[in-house]
């Protein structure tokens, strides 16, 4: 009897204790605003400059986004490569925006360039201009 008393306060007074200790949730006065928009891809074209992603604007529309092999290299690249194995997945995109500019993207493609999401550009086809000055992406729906 004496056990259970003693079993039943001390739960009580953790009980009292705990949201005390509880950390304060400042996630909305200091943290910046972050958030990420996932688009599939209908095709990914290597180019000597970079990547040419493919994907849907409503249900007629293809847009292109031009994405520079810069973004892919170093420390502090504004994208990242991750290449998937076999499965299910289709290939995609999610574009990460911090405070309402963009700050990365990560491009999901299949390791497989034989597989039907990878496309080619033809040699004669010259889109270099197309990867100059691109600083940021916004994605068009």
């Amino acid at each position: 009897m004496k056990k259970t008393l003693f079993l039943t306060t001390l739960l009580f007074i953790l009980a009292g204790i705990l949201p005390l200790m509880a950390q304060e949730n400042t996630a909305g006065t200091n943290s910046a605003e972050t958030y990420a928009l996932t688009v599939s891809l209908e095709k990914v074209y290597p180019y000597r400059k970079g990547y040419i992603v493919k994907y849907r604007k409503g249900l007629n529309k293809m847009v292109d986004a031009y994405l520079p092999y810069e973004w892919f290299q170093g420390t502090g690249a504004k994208g990242d490569l991750i290449q998937m194995k076999s499965g299910t997945d289709w290939p995609h995109m999610t574009v990460f925006y911090k405070n309402g500019a963009f700050d990365h993207v990560r491009l999901y493609v299949r390791k497989n360039r034989g597989h039907e999401s990878w496309g080619d550009v033809p040699l004669t086809v010259n889109l270099d201009d197309r990867f100059e000055n691109v600083e940021d992406l916004r994605l068009e729906f």
